[in-house]
């Protein structure tokens, strides 16, 4: 009888194996809800019933465009978003009352002032299932989101232990070259041992930077202590505050928008927050088109007469903050644009296969050990 020996190989393989089958339907599910969130906002895009608007010289003034909106009784306008291109219309953030959270938005066109409200599609009740699936499992959030958080690590360990075994015992090239492609012309099982262990290996540092963010969302104690390590806090929603002198005459609105944008002096889309009772002041939050990421913002606030309080360029902000401010898009995949988002899906799609075809591979083992068993009985 043959003897088993102890190797530290086999005990990682041993933890690969057992921890992926432990968790390989939550992870396949959270994957899979994953991958299609990658493209949300295109998919939304894709089947929102298009807005059009014709570009003319005669653009309505944005204080005349908020005027018809609150004489439509659609709420309190709280904000609007000015696209970059001319043929695009106005996005304004309404609320009914204003202790909602997020409010509705509605559609403007800026050269005839008409409204048009987005109304919920079955793609926003599917998508935004598919969000809760991803987050919390569709379950309680209480429950779902540690579960999800859970699953997360033991993927991280996964990834980790994977990319280990994904090296051959003796680390010469004619060895490695073997698990960077995958031997199509082999029988199926060979080629779903190649799909686990080349497009593992190839997903694998996308997995680890999707897991390391995720899990900003599932333990508040982790996202705390990665703030203290990055010395910036992660998901900063505070609002900076200032004294401002209430004597000063207001300038209009379209006052207000001039100045921004002859400060933030570029080509891109604009987000702007109306004063309110809790922060009575601009927010103007500009991306800069020609910038190195499209997520990338520069603030600009600016009191009720026109007068400049703190300006915020994201180039001048130390690399802990901007790491801390980005950790969304670095999850998402929006941090490059499209081009990210496609890597991202891919590395998605991916882990998504990983649970199944690494299932696939150890009850073909089980297959075999018990052939062997018969056989030598």
């Amino acid at each position: 009888m043959k003897k088993t020996t102890f190797s530290i190989r086999k005990f990682i393989n041993d933890i690969h194996l057992w921890l992926g089958l432990a968790s390989g339907i939550i992870i396949f599910l959270v994957c899979f809800s994953g991958t299609i969130l990658a493209f949300e906002h295109e998919i939304k895009t894709y089947f929102t019933e298009e807005v059009i608007v014709e570009a003319t010289s005669n653009k309505l003034p944005l204080e005349n465009l908020v005027n018809t909106l609150k004489q439509s009784n659609n709420g309190f306008v709280t904000g609007v978003t000015i696209p970059v291109e001319a043929n695009e219309p106005y996005l304004f953030s309404v609320k009914k009352d204003l202790k909602e959270r997020r409010g509705t938005q509605i559609l403007v066109n800026p050269y005839t002032s008409s409204i048009h409200k987005i109304e919920k599609t079955k793609t926003d009740t599917f998508l935004f299932t598919m969000f809760k699936l991803h987050r919390w499992l569709l379950l309680e959030t209480t429950i779902g989101r540690p579960i999800v958080g859970v699953a997360t690590i033991i993927f991280l360990l996964l990834a980790v232990s994977g990319i280990v075994l994904w090296f051959p015992k003796k680390l010469k090239w004619k060895h490695i070259k073997h698990g960077l492609k995958i031997k199509t012309g082999a029988n199926w099982k060979r080629i779903n041992h190649d799909l686990h262990n080349t497009l593992g290996f190839y997903a694998c540092i996308i997995i680890v930077i999707m897991g390391v963010t995720g899990l900003c969302w599932s333990f508040q104690s982790y996202r705390e202590g990665l703030s203290t390590i990055l010395n910036a806090k992660i998901f900063e929603r505070t609002t900076p505050e200032f004294n401002l002198d209430a004597k000063n005459k207001p300038v209009s609105l379209d006052e207000a928008l001039k100045i921004a944008n002859t400060t933030l002096n570029y080509k891109g889309e604009l987000a702007v927050t109306f004063p309110n009772k809790k922060n009575n002041y601009y927010t103007f939050r500009k991306s800069n088109e020609e910038n190195w990421s499209p997520v990338t913002t520069d603030n600009l606030y600016m009191d009720s007469s026109g007068s400049i309080l703190a300006i915020e360029w994201f180039k001048d902000k130390p690399l802990n903050i901007k790491i801390a401010a980005l950790i969304r898009p670095i999850h998402t995949g929006e941090i490059f644009g499209t081009l990210s988002k496609i890597i991202y899906f891919i590395a998605c799609l991916i882990a998504t296969s990983l649970p199944v075809t690494g299932t696939i591979i150890w009850l073909n083992k089980l297959k075999k050990k018990r052939k062997k068993t018969i056989t030598t009985s």
